[in-house]
C-alpha cells in the first residue's frame, strides 16, 4: 500500500513510518522542514514539502494515495488559544484528507485521545467528549469517521495521555518539563487520578492493523496500561532527576491543568480482541526509568 503520513516526525509518527515500511508499505510524508525530511528520508520514506496548513499539498497528495494516517498537530500548547488554534488546523486539514477521498474506499486513520467516563474505565464503545479544552478536536474526529458513509474507510485511533518511548512523551513528559523548569516533580491534586499509556512502539502497530484491515467508521484503543497513577509518576520523575515530589496548583500546568487533574482510566479489551494487538515493549513506570538526570 502506498501510504500518504502526516505527522512522520513526532514521538507517535516515527514509529508508525517505521511500522509501514518494514511490513512492505510505501510511504510518502509530510515534512515542514529540511531537517524533518531528512529524518523521514532516513526511515525510507519519500517526502513533499509543507504543513497542515496547506490544504492543496494534503488534497493532491492524498488523492494519490492508496491510504493516509493524518498525526500531525500543532507544537504549540502554551495556552488555551495555542491550543485551539491547533485544533482548528487540525480540524481543516482533516477535512481536506476526507473529501480527496471520498468515494474511493480507502482508508484514513485520524487519532484522537481515549475518552473519560466518571467513574469507570472507558471502552472504545464510549463516544469522544465534545465539551472541554479539546472538544473541539473530538468534532473533527467524529465528522471523519461519518465520511464512512461517502465511501472513505475512516477510523480513528484514540491514544492513551502518555505515548512514551525511552522516558518521554505524551502528559508525563510534560510533568518531567515542568519538574525540570521549577525544581519539583509535581502533581495535581492528591495524584490518585490515573492516565492510560501505551509505548510508542506498541502504537505504531496499532496504527498499521487499522490500517490495514479495521472497518469504516471505527475507533480503536492504543492502550497498554489502563491506568497508573500521577502520583507514581511523580515519584519516580523525582527520583530520577533527584528532586522533591510534591501536590502543586492545577493551573501549574496551563491550559492542560484540568485534564491532568482528571481521573481517566481506559481499556484496550475490545481492541485486543478484535485486532490480534498485544502491547509488547516496556509499561510507562519502568519506561520513565529511563528519564535521564
Amino acid at each position: 500500500m502506498h501510504v500518504f503520513v502526516t505527522g512522520g516526525t513526532g514521538t507517535i509518527g516515527s514509529p508508525v513510518v517505521a511500522e509501514l515500511v518494514n511490513n512492505g508499505h510505501t510511504v510518502v510524508a509530510l515534512a515542514r522542514s529540511e531537517k524533518s525530511a531528512q529524518a523521514l528520508e532516513r526511515s525510507g520514506a519519500t517526502t513533499v514539502r509543507g504543513g497542515l496548513a496547506d490544504l492543496d499539498v494534503l488534497r493532491e497528495t492524498a488523492v494519490s494515495a492508496d491510504g493516509v494516517v493524518s498525526l500531525a498537530f500543532g507544537r504549540d500548547y502554551s495556552s488555551a488559544g495555542a491550543l485551539t488554534a491547533g485544533i482548528v488546523e487540525e480540524g481543516a486539514a482533516l477535512a481536506a484528507l476526507g473529501e480527496a477521498l471520498v468515494g474511493t474506499d480507502r482508508p484514513l486513520v485520524t487519532v484522537s485521545g481515549t475518552p473519560w467516563v466518571p467513574g469507570r474505565t472507558s471502552t472504545e464503545a464510549d463516544p469522544l467528549p465534545t465539551e472541554g479544552p479539546v472538544g473541539g478536536r473530538a468534532l473533527s474526529v467524529n465528522a471523519v469517521l461519518a465520511l464512512a458513509s461517502r465511501g472513505v474507510r475512516a477510523t480513528a485511533v484514540r491514544m492513551p495521555r502518555t505515548v512514551h518511548n525511552d522516558g518521554q512523551g505524551g502528559f508525563a513528559g510534560l510533568l518531567t518539563e515542568a519538574a525540570r523548569r521549577t525544581g519539583v516533580a509535581g502533581y495535581p491534586g492528591d495524584g490518585s487520578q490515573r492516565w492510560p499509556a501505551v509505548h510508542a512502539l506498541d502504537a505504531a502497530v496499532l496504527f498499521r492493523l487499522v490500517l490495514e484491515t479495521a472497518p469504516a467508521g471505527t475507533a480503536w484503543h492504543a492502550v497498554a496500561d489502563e491506568g497508573d497513577a500521577v502520583l507514581d509518576m511523580a515519584v519516580v520523575i523525582g527520583r530520577r532527576l533527584g528532586l522533591p515530589v510534591e501536590s502543586v496548583p492545577e493551573d501549574s500546568f496551563g491550559p492542560f491543568g484540568p485534564i491532568f487533574a482528571m481521573d481517566q482510566p481506559s481499556s484496550s479489551a475490545h481492541t485486543r480482541q478484535a485486532l490480534g494487538w498485544e502491547p509488547t515493549h516496556p509499561g510507562l513506570l519502568a519506561d520513565l526509568e529511563n528519564i535521564r538526570p
